[in-house]
């Protein structure tokens, strides 16, 4: 299974979209009989969050003609698989968010920027975001900004001291990816205007909010509980047993879940736990050590802070993630950080230390457009096209570190993940296939903080199932 479109030195151009469609969303169904298949009515459609309170795994759907994830098919009493896919305009992003002035369009050579420039930058990103919000979300910006008495305060100069050092490397390693992508058809120049339909996002009940009720539930004696619940077929289970051990999919098909009324669809071998961070022991009763884990942590920041959207972690809270009782000697540890320099410092001076993790090499995700421009201005003081991973390895048990470095490439100490990012807030670009040949094969992963499911991963977080919603799928037909 790959996403890799392109690889060159700098890096790669993945496509993040194929890769979803290609970990194995067919749901096999064996209990065909004359007339169709039968369907578990107890699922009820995103917008009723109300629905049933049990947890179900099926792979049943009633009679009739395959157009939405609510049909089904005609078999005539054969057994029949179904396929979904990952909705395609969620990756429809045709043009950048905002328009880089000429001379810094990625086609052209990368430019040197001087400090009074980068300031011309930002007055015309402000009137730009401006002009989108209305004249009064504008005329309240520029009041905020004329009560400021430095052009930039010391956050920002180390951001910018920072940018300057890598912005040479993400330009023309992005060009690179960019010009083989354009010239092997999978990007593709613009021609016109693209359409301004909004996608139309599903309404997902809380997953957070059932963590939190979870919390209420009577204590459970461990040592009369599973510690693994294994999807089948036709079964049924209460939250309580949802929410207090990993579930897996063992199968190679993938399989329907049904959670408070809405239906998430779980690929083929994975498994999770849908938890926030103070009940994580049923993931340490999982009694597996990762050989590798990516964390995401939530970031805590003024804007998140204000808009409220999500829950957020203080420093302190991610330290207390007990990564080194989960990592297996020399796992390769993966963290996606903020471009807030404060906490790149924290990944590497604090929390990696404090987990035995010695840091290796930080890379950079880009995020282009279909046809191969940044989603932002390179050089935006706001937000930038590009995130951070920092990338290290547990340090501990030099023989075995030893043994499983064998035949293992080093960590690069730069490169690029280039592709066109999803719509959707925090659905992350998968690292698989570009972690794969820095680490040996058929090995554990771990995914913390996730919010999507993937074969041969483990994932937590209290949102583990929230892109693979079934309402972000599209039901294709497909039969035996």
């Amino acid at each position: 299974m790959m996403s890799v479109v392109h690889r060159l030195t700098a890096g790669w151009l993945v496509d993040h979209l194929s890769f979803i469609n290609q970990c194995g969303y067919e749901i096999c169904n064996s209990f065909a009989c004359p007339g169709g298949v039968t369907l578990n009515t107890s699922a009820t459609s995103a917008e009723d969050c109300h629905g049933s309170s049990t947890f179900v795994a099926t792979s049943s759907l009633s009679s009739g003609p395959a157009r939405s994830p609510e049909d089904a098919i005609e078999t005539e009493g054969k057994p029949a698989k179904i396929r979904y896919v990952f909705r395609e305009e969620f990756f429809n992003i045709s043009k950048p968010h905002i328009v880089a002035p000429p001379g810094e369009q990625l086609c052209q050579g990368c430019p040197e920027m001087s400090l009074a420039e980068k300031k011309v930058n930002s007055n015309r990103e402000e009137h730009q975001e401006g002009t989108k919000r209305g004249i009064e979300d504008s005329v309240t910006s520029a009041r905020k900004k004329r009560k400021r008495k430095c052009l930039f305060n010391q956050g920002e100069l180390n951001a910018l001291e920072y940018h300057s050092k890598v912005r040479k490397l993400i330009w023309e390693g992005t060009l690179h990816l960019v010009q083989e992508g354009l010239k092997s058809g999978f990007l593709h120049q613009r021609t016109a205007e693209p359409s301004c339909r909004k996608n139309n996002v599903p309404v997902v009940c809380g997953l957070a909010e059932l963590c939190e009720m979870a919390k209420q539930f009577p204590a459970v004696n461990e040592g009369d509980h599973q510690s693994v619940y294994v999807l089948e077929d036709e079964t049924s289970s209460p939250e309580q047993d949802l929410l207090s051990c990993v579930t897996e999919n063992t199968s190679n098909h993938a399989k329907i879940i049904v959670l408070m009324g809405q239906k998430y669809l779980v690929p083929p071998k994975s498994s999770f736990l849908l938890s926030d961070i103070s009940c994580l022991q049923p993931l340490l009763n999982y009694k597996k050590k990762y050989d590798v884990i990516v964390i995401d942590p939530p970031w805590e920041n003024k804007s998140v802070k204000r808009s409220n959207r999500y829950s957020h972690l203080s420093s302190w809270q991610i330290k207390q993630i007990p990564v080194p009782s989960l990592a297996a000697p020399n796992c390769l540890v993966v963290t996606w950080v903020t471009n807030r320099q404060k906490h790149l410092h924290f990944v590497k001076d604090e929390l990696y230390p404090h987990w035995s993790v010695k840091t290796l090499a930080e890379w950079h995700w880009v995020k282009i457009t279909r046809a191969g421009e940044f989603v932002l201005p390179l050089d935006s003081l706001h937000k930038k096209p590009y995130e951070v991973l920092v990338l290290g390895r547990v340090q501990g048990d030099g023989k075995e570190a030893l043994r499983k470095s064998e035949g293992v490439l080093p960590v690069p100490e730069h490169k690029l993940i280039v592709s066109i990012p999803c719509t959707l807030h925090s659905h992350k670009p998968p690292l698989t296939a570009v972690l794969a040949e820095f680490i040996k094969p058929d090995v554990e992963c771990l995914e913390l903080f996730a919010r999507n499911l993937q074969p041969g991963w483990t994932s937590w977080g209290n949102e583990v199932l929230k892109f693979q919603h079934i309402d972000y799928f599209t039901l294709l037909q497909k039969e035996n």
